[in-house]
C-alpha cells in the first residue's frame, strides 16, 4: 500500500458513497484517462470482466473464432468461452515472449482462405513487456480484424513512447492483488471510441434501461467497480511510477547478479520499449547448467522461497484440447514453460531477501556443476 489508501476510503465512507458508483470510481477513471493518454475509461470489477465487456462489445458470439496469445494466464481466453466463440490460439516468438507476427500471419493466411476471418485477436503483453504492437496491428488492420490489447500486467508500460494497452480498439488492466498496482480487485476497460464505453458502463450495471421501474432489454453483468475500491486505486496510481522503477530495480539487480551465468536467459526488453518488469523471468538451459528449471524451482522450494514456472501456454491445457495451434516455428510457447522461471519480483522486497536468492540460485548451480 502507499500509505494515502485510508485518506480515499474515508472520504467513501463520510460520503456515503459505498456502492458500486460514486465519486472515486469517476475520479479513477478520469485518472487513468489522463495517465495513458487514451479517450476514456470504464471501472470494472476484474480484468476479465473488462476483457469480456470487450468482446461484447465488437459483437463476438456463438460460432465465431477469436485469435488469442497463448502464453498468458487463462483469464485472457476464458471470456471467449463466455461468449460461446472458439478461441485459436497463436504462439509467442523469442523478441519479446508475445505473440508471435509469423504465426498471427499464418494463422489469418488460413482463416482468408477458408472464408472464415476472427471477429476479434486478443494480444496479450506478458509480465510486463509490450507485444510487437506496430507489426501485429498492420496485420490485424490488413484484414479489418479488430484487437483487444490485453495490458492486465503492463501498466506503465511504454511501446515507442506511448502507453502499453492504447493499440487495440479497446485495451484492458487490472489491479488483481499482484499486479504492480491493486485495488485488491478490479480492472479497467479503455477505448478512443466513447460511445462503445458508454455502453460498456450499461452492460456492467446490469443493462438496466432508461425507466422509473427495472427494466432490462439486454443482457447485462454486476462487473462495476466498488468506490471504496476505487478510492484504493486513485492512491495506488499515485504511486504507479515508483512502483515500476521499484519492479525494474529489482529486474536490475538479479540481471546484474545472474546474466553472467552461462545457460540463464532473462526475458528481452525490446529496443524502443520500457517494461514494468511486472515480475522478473528468465529461462534456464539444463544442457549447459546440467539443472532444468523444475529443480531449480525444487531447491528455491527448500530455502523458503516461492518461484513459480512461466505461465502453462493455453493450448496445452486440458480446458482448450483440440484447440487450433499456430507455432513460431516450432512451439516456442512450451519451450518458455519447460524452461522458464518467474523470481520474487514483488516491489516492497527488500535488497538482502533479493541477494538470498541470488546466492541460492548460484549455489545450487554451483552444486549441479560439481556434482556433473
Amino acid at each position: 500500500m502507499s500509505g494515502n489508501e485510508q485518506k480515499y476510503i474515508n472520504e467513501a465512507f463520510e460520503s456515503n458513497w459505498i456502492a458500486p458508483l460514486g465519486p472515486n470510481v469517476d475520479a479513477f477513471e478520469e485518472e487513468i484517462t489522463k495517465i495513458t493518454g487514451t479517450g476514456g475509461a470504464v471501472a470494472v470489477s476484474s480484468g476479465t470482466a473488462a476483457i469480456h465487456l470487450a468482446l461484447r462489445l465488437l459483437g463476438v458470439g456463438k460460432g465465431d473464432k477469436v485469435f488469442c496469445s497463448s502464453l498468458t494466464f487463462v483469464a485472457s481466453a476464458n471470456p471467449i468461452l463466455y461468449q460461446g466463440a472458439e478461441p485459436v490460439f497463436i504462439d509467442a516468438e523469442p523478441d519479446t515472449w508475445n505473440m508471435s507476427p509469423k504465426a498471427l500471419e499464418q494463422a489469418f493466411h488460413d482463416a482468408a482462405y477458408h472464408g472464415c476471418l476472427p471477429k476479434a485477436v486478443v494480444i496479450v503483453n506478458l509480465y510486463g513487456q509490450s507485444s510487437k504492437m506496430e507489426e501485429l496491428l498492420s496485420i490485424c488492420n490488413w484484414y479489418d480484424v479488430p484487437v483487444v490489447e490485453d495490458a492486465a500486467e503492463s501498466l506503465g508500460s511504454t511501446y515507442k513512447g506511448k502507453a502499453s494497452g492504447t493499440f487495440g480498439k479497446f485495451g484492458i488492466y487490472s489491479f488483481n492483488g499482484n499486479k504492480i498496482i491493486t485495488t485488491s480487485g478490479g480492472g479497467m476497460l479503455i477505448s478512443e471510441d466513447l460511445e462503445a464505453l458508454k455502453k460498456a458502463r450499461f452492460l456492467a450495471t446490469q443493462a438496466k434501461d432508461e425507466a422509473l421501474h427495472y427494466q432490462h432489454s439486454q443482457q447485462g453483468y454486476n462487473y462495476r467497480l466498488s468506490n471504496i475500491l476505487a478510492g484504493i486505486g486513485r492512491a495506488q496510481l499515485e504511486v504507479l511510477r515508483d512502483r515500476v522503477e521499484a519492479r525494474r530495480l529489482i529486474f536490475e539487480i538479479y540481471n546484474q547478479g545472474l546474466s553472467h551465468i552461462p545457460g540463464l536467459q532473462f526475458m528481452p526488453e525490446m529496443e524502443n520499449t520500457m517494461s514494468n518488469r511486472w515480475l522478473t523471468a528468465l529461462t534456464i538451459d539444463g544442457n549447459v547448467t546440467g539443472i532444468c528449471a523444475a529443480e531449480l524451482l525444487s531447491a528455491l522450494t527448500k530455502e523458503n522461497i516461492e518461484a513459480r514456472p512461466v505461465w502453462k501456454p493455453l493450448h496445452h491445457q486440458p480446458l482448450f484440447a483440440g484447440t487450433k495451434f499456430y507455432p513460431h516455428d516450432e512451439d516456442f510457447s512450451i519451450k518458455l514453460f519447460n524452461t522458464g522461471i518467474c523470481l520474487p519480483s514483488g516491489s516492497n522486497m527488500s535488497e538482502e531477501d533479493q541477494l538470498r536468492v541470488i546466492s541460492t540460485i548460484k549455489a545450487t548451480l554451483t552444486k549441479s556443476f560439481i556434482k556433473g
